[in-house]
């Protein structure tokens, strides 16, 4: 099984290609070979989930061949357990994204099926590779399906929005890249070998802590825009706001989550000491967002702006949870990432199942909504209460180990930070109950569509997830637990990060 991870990456971009044949005017016939290639990556997913080991901490399934030799660049894939949930993550809301989109993409749907075929291929490719420089390239590729996206099929704003979605990430993208070249060549000058994988920037030996330093805020400023940590969040409200559903059902799910990613990956390993003396910098203003979200999200007056604030809040317990440099935070920032991706998906795909019926997002339009759709408003009650962390449902266990693990270290932080989850009850709270309670005080909103068969089919593999992690969260976390175990002693015997320690856990 050494191919599966190539067959992983290559099927979508081979369906995408062979769409690329097909003429437009076969509109239905290119959403349903979309959808099989989609559903078809989620059952080989499941399938890397099968042969993935329990109780190993390194990469499995490992390929390397080369590419560059000359600048001893490969194409070498592996899955760990950091990595792996994010991959399923991904090939699970890809098939959502088309079923919510069945009917509502009338415009190019060819060309939206194929942006986001190229677009899945690329964003598990950040997750599966072992290249430094070959991950960078799978991180740039994500940027222009998307830009995409946002600026054919978004609103009345989707240039600026878009454009300035690209120029953000862009940028950061640029300084990380240097910082990659860079690397590379301590790298060659200090064994006179030139190499981009990964495992051997671990043990890398800096001239000086500035140097180090250096080498942190850049690739940290490309993963805080990319998470996006406060005050670096501007562009993702607008992004949101403008893209289609199915644009923010894979921006909040997923894309997001590579910045995450990132920090796990290789901020902490690649620069323990720059992490010891600036975490606390990046925990500040992981607390910041997480206060500034919500309580920006609190007075939105439109629905989906108020959902994309709540993702800056979100997102901030997951950085404050990997900062912690505790195990417990760290496998809790990883459960929620793929939380954050289920619950906060499922809103947005709701958000826009309503706003196809009535066209319009703000929140005073509604009222009501639960004795019109009732089907509908119990799977929006059931997306707000996974995010809002009721006990049972997945939001719980990955807050909880996030404040529990980073009270262990950080405990002003923890307390602040809490909150947040009070927050969090409140606007959301107060967006169920201006949405489907009270009198119905429009008249449109009295003949207003139930949800249809294949929003409800959209949906189902969601809420059957909120409740599993939330029952079995074990099922997720002992696949975890090897790999954050071996993250945090590469951490620890690299100098860095003095509070890793038996009685700091």
């Amino acid at each position: 099984m050494s191919s599966i991870l190539s067959l992983l990456l290559w099927l979508p971009i081979a369906a995408a290609v062979l769409l690329m044949l097909v003429p437009r005017r076969f509109g239905a016939e290119i959403k349903v070979v979309g959808l099989a290639a989609a559903i078809l990556e989620f059952l080989v997913s499941l399938s890397v989930l099968g042969h993935f080991e329990e109780g190993v901490a390194g990469m499995q399934l490992v390929e390397a061949r080369p590419w560059i030799p000359t600048w001893g660049i490969t194409y070498s894939l592996g899955i760990d357990g950091i990595s792996l949930w994010l991959v399923l993550l991904t090939a699970l809301l890809t098939p959502v994204v088309f079923l919510s989109g069945w009917n509502a993409i009338k415009k190019h749907p060819k060309e939206y099926v194929i942006a986001f075929l190229i677009m899945e291929a690329a964003m598990i490719g950040v997750f599966i590779a072992t290249d430094l420089l070959l991950f960078y390239v799978f991180f740039e590729l994500t940027l222009l399906p998307m830009y995409l996206v946002i600026g054919v099929w978004g609103g009345a704003n989707r240039i600026y929005a878009a454009i300035k979605f690209f120029l953000f990430t862009i940028a950061g993208s640029l300084l990380m890249l240097l910082g990659i070249i860079y690397m590379a060549f301590l790298h060659f000058h200090d064994t006179g070998i030139w190499s981009f994988a990964v495992t051997d920037f671990y043990g890398m030996h800096y001239r000086s802590l500035a140097t180090e330093a250096l080498l942190f805020f850049a690739f940290s400023l490309a993963f805080a825009i990319k998470v996006p940590l406060f005050p670096l969040h501007t562009w993702l409200p607008d992004a949101h706001v403008e893209a289609p559903t199915g644009g923010s059902i894979i921006l909040a799910g997923v894309m997001l989550k590579m910045g995450t990613y990132g920090f796990l990956r290789f901020v902490l390993p690649f620069f323990p000491n720059a992490t010891a003396k600036y975490g606390p910098w990046l925990i500040a203003l992981s607390v910041i967002g997480v206060i500034y979200g919500a309580l920006v999200a609190w007075v939105q007056p439109d629905m989906k702006k108020l959902v994309a604030y709540s993702s800056v809040s979100h997102l901030g317990f997951c950085v404050l949870g990997i900062f912690a440099l505790q195990q417990t935070a760290i496998e809790g920032s990883i459960l929620q990432m793929v939380n954050h991706g289920l619950s906060t998906g499922a809103l947005f795909l709701l958000v826009g199942v309503i706003y196809e019926r009535r066209h319009t997002r703000r929140l005073a339009d509604y009222g009501g909504l639960g004795a019109t759709m009732p089907v509908y408003a119990t799977f929006f009650i059931i997306a707000v209460l996974s995010s809002v962390g009721l006990p049972g449902l997945n939001g719980f266990v990955g807050e909880f180990l996030i404040l529990s693990g980073s009270f262990q270290t950080q405990p002003r932080a923890t307390i602040l930070a809490t909150t947040g989850v009070i927050l969090a009850a409140i606007y959301l709270l107060w967006l169920v109950q201006k949405v489907f309670f009270g009198p119905i005080t429009n008249d449109e909103n009295r003949n207003v569509k139930e949800i249809a068969w294949n929003e409800i089919a959209a949906m189902v593999p969601l809420v059957v997830l909120m409740v599993w992690i939330g029952v079995h969260p074990n099922t997720f976390i002992r696949k975890m637990t090897p790999s954050v175990q071996q993250l945090l002693t590469t951490v620890q015997n690299r100098g860095g990060a003095v509070m890793l320690t038996e009685k700091a856990r």
